[in-house]
């Protein structure tokens, strides 16, 4: 029977290298009493801070140096908790950290008070100083929350919360991450493990019993543990309505979308778009079904690829290659670091015992963008996903080489056009080269499927959370019953009268990460729209559109997400995007239906 192994069992070639952060255990423990020492300096700007320029520009430099020591030490303790949450040495050290955090939290927090609160006029004037210059962008984005700032008491409360605050995240990850056994599944090849990294290999296994078995292992696990997850999420969407409430927002929406100044009219028009193309999804599930030739088509039938005889297989080297090779329009410099980066020690490649399910990219300012991963040879999407990450990396990589510590972070709005768009140029690269129909066929299912998980899933995640929000917002209970009926409802709207759900399908809504973090994933669908339409403008334009978009990467966080985006050439506010991914959702199946009848 194949095991997954333990952390100690993986080579150490295929770790990450987390030597860019800290060189050993010892570094970190010193640099952690350096910044709880360097916290203590904090009070000193107390009161201080509209005296003068110089008193301002002078704390601002002592909050980024905080500030970076800070996120060097959270960026390992996170990335060993990733790699084995497990491990007690990497519990200990996350909530050393987390810890010292929130301390930190609480003793700067009378700055953004302090600083709203000096006069216009007196600000006016401070902008003009070539001290506080450098920070303008920071300062012009925070006095923007002046309206949402509270008392200085108020705030250092709401710091000492931030730990309390992560308990239902945690909980839950503990909970599904470690302490869930989902067991094996067995197949013609012998018993394999069922996990959450693993749950996606068995939905694409040409055996439909392997397929149903492991869908419903998968959710029988979720459903004896339903009640203590709906209850974590529940305790998740109370803290939401408690910040927006007492930070005077309008709604969790509206707090959620604020700091990136995107209008909600955005994520509406999202949902409208894709309601109104919720036709042609429903066209593809009809086609998917005559393809596999089922009378009648399950959730656990709808990732399956359509084209059996197709047998995809990459090393990880091998992925590499063709993630590379398929950027190679936006020159070398892109291509040569990220070609370094994925082969020297930015990704952490395998999956191995008490490591986090999924993937990720987590850039820092000065460590490494690094990646996790638990890369499959025979899933196809993992090459997707190897790019996807690249994508995140890269623009990690360009902004914290054009900006300052202050403005470097872009928003995760920002972060999702970077990745998807390398994900439109694999598609391209692989499907060009592809020698056969079946494979054009396998591929141009790839990109639909794509599009399906990307726009209409997260969109419908998106309306997941809008609805549940709304509800506990309107004091509507929040319970496990109302949960399962609100994401039931959706299912069938968003997989139409041509997939049959099963009884626990609807225990997907308690299974997402990404809820934990309120109204993130509908960036998702708009970074696909968004990438869809800068990658055109790229493949079909010169020199311009190529240094246009290198520009949307360097500019980090320089600038609110839309006008980034407006000016490599997409506009966010505009139904447009979104309805050209859409049409090209369409286009893709229709010549799926022709390759497929050749």
């Amino acid at each position: 029977m194949n095991k997954i192994p333990e952390r100690k069992e993986i080579k150490e070639s295929d770790k990450w290298n987390l030597d860019s952060l800290f060189k050993s255990e010892e570094e970190w423990e010193k640099e952690l009493a350096e910044f709880n020492k360097l916290v203590t300096e904090a009070s000193k700007y107390k009161n201080t801070l509209a005296s003068s320029p110089e008193k301002l520009a002078e704390c601002l430099e002592y909050l980024n140096k905080l500030g970076m020591i800070e996120e060097k030490l959270g960026s390992y303790a996170h990335l060993k908790y990733s790699e084995d949450a497990g491990d007690n040495k990497n519990q200990e050290k996350l909530a050393k950290y987390t810890s010292a955090a929130t301390k930190g939290e609480a003793e700067t927090s009378f700055i953004s008070p302090e600083i709203t609160a000096i006069p216009e006029n007196i600000m006016a004037k401070f902008f003009e100083h070539n001290r506080i210059k450098p920070f303008s962008v920071y300062l012009n984005k925070l006095l923007k929350f002046k309206p949402h700032i509270l008392s200085d008491n108020e705030e250092k409360l709401l710091a000492l919360q931030i730990e309390s605050n992560q308990t239902a995240k945690k909980a839950f990850s503990a909970l599904t991450d470690v302490d869930m056994d989902f067991g094996t599944v067995v197949t013609k090849e012998g018993e394999k493990p069922l996990s959450q990294s693993t749950f996606s290999s068995f939905l694409i296994d040409q055996d439909r019993d392997v397929r149903k078995s492991a869908y419903n292992k998968f959710y029988n696990l979720y459903d004896i543990h339903k009640h203590t997850l709906a209850t974590l999420f529940a305790g998740s969407l109370h803290l939401d309505v408690y910040h927006s409430k007492i930070r005077k927002y309008d709604s969790c929406r509206s707090r959620a979308l604020f700091p990136d100044k995107v209008p909600e009219s955005v994520y509406d028009n999202l949902v409208s778009c894709v309601r109104n193309n919720l036709g042609e999804l429903h066209k593809y599930y009809r086609l998917r079904k005559e393809v596999l030739k089922l009378d009648a088509l399950h959730l656990y039938d709808v990732y399956v690829p359509l084209v059996s005889e197709i047998k995809v297989k990459h090393s990880y080297e091998q992925a590499v290659t063709a993630v590379v090779e398929s950027l190679s329009i936006l020159g070398d410099e892109y291509c040569d670091v990220l070609r370094n980066g994925l082969l020297n020690g930015w990704v952490d490649r395998y999956e191995n015992k008490g490591k986090r399910s999924g993937a990720f990219s987590a850039g820092s300012f000065t460590g490494e963008p690094y990646i996790l991963m638990n890369f499959k040879e025979d899933v196809l999407r993992d090459v997707f996903t190897l790019t996807h990450e690249g994508g995140h990396s890269m623009h990690s990589w360009y902004s914290t080489r054009n900006n300052p510590f202050q403005h470097y972070s872009y928003t995760i709005f920002e972060a999702e056009v970077a990745s998807t768009f390398n994900e439109q140029f694999l598609a391209v690269h692989l499907h060009k080269k592809a020698d056969n129909n079946n494979m054009k066929a396998y591929l141009l299912c790839k990109q639909i499927d794509d599009i399906i998980a990307t726009i209409f899933r997260q969109t419908m995640f998106a309306e997941f959370e809008h609805k549940v929000h709304d509800m506990m917002e309107k004091g509507i209970p929040v319970t496990l019953e109302s949960l399962r009926t609100t994401y039931r409802g959706l299912l069938k709207d968003y997989f139409g009268p041509e997939t049959a759900l099963e009884t626990v399908s609807d225990l997907e809504g308690l299974r997402i990460p990404h809820f934990y973090r309120a109204f993130y994933v509908y960036k998702y669908a708009t970074g696909l729209s968004a990438a869809i339409a800068l990658s055109e403008r790229v493949l079909n334009g010169g020199e311009k559109e190529k240094n246009d978009y290198l520009g949307f990467l360097k500019s980090g966080g320089s600038k609110y997400p839309l006008e980034s985006l407006k000016l490599a050439g997409v506009d966010m506010e505009s139904p447009e995007p979104v309805n050209a991914a859409l049409g090209k959702f369409s286009t893709l199946v229709e010549a799926l239906k022709k390759t497929i009848a050749l």
